[in-house]
């Protein structure tokens, strides 16, 4: 008795307006991956803002009290694993100028809005979305480092004192 021999299953190609569909779907905000750090967040305690207008680059989570911007990326939006991975594939694709060119800009975008946040002297912090699905506790775990780091650097009152 043979094995039969296993294919891989191809999907058919969308159509045009399947796609337009697709990517009208994508929202900027309050994404999957968003909502679920947030309530992880919220669940331990923290309270922020989201979407913060006032600060460069909109951080998907702000949390003013500790001065810490929080960023929930795409992999694809973003550029994740930009020249081994996505920008290959990309070229493989259609369309690939248009979006090349638009997860550069999205790259430096991010990369300027970083600068931006830590010359106001905010920490940035920015998640994967696998990571924040793979791991949220971990991804908790490390916005609290960053608290108790800026709660052990945090000037007091005495401190100025001293100053003086």
């Amino acid at each position: 008795m043979s094995q039969p021999e296993c294919k891989k299953e191809r999907r058919a190609p969308i159509t045009p307006e399947q796609r337009h569909k697709n990517m009208a779907a994508i929202r900027s905000k309050d994404t999957s991956i968003e909502v679920k750090l947030r309530k992880a967040l919220w669940h331990h305690g923290y309270r922020y803002r989201k979407n913060y207008a006032k600060l460069p680059g909109r951080p998907d989570i702000a949390l003013t009290k500790y001065k810490v911007a929080i960023f929930c990326d795409s992999e694809f939006f973003h550029g994740k694993d930009w020249y081994t991975v996505l920008r290959p594939r990309l070229r493989r694709g259609n369309n690939s100028e248009f979006w090349e060119k638009k997860i550069l800009r999205n790259m430096e975008r991010d990369s300027e809005n970083n600068k931006r946040l830590l010359f106001l002297g905010w920490t940035v912090i920015r998640f994967w979305g696998e990571e924040i699905i793979r791991d949220t506790e971990k991804c908790v775990s490390v916005v609290e480092e960053v608290i108790l780091e800026h709660k052990i650097n945090e000037p007091t009152t005495s401190d100025y004192l001293l100053e003086e």
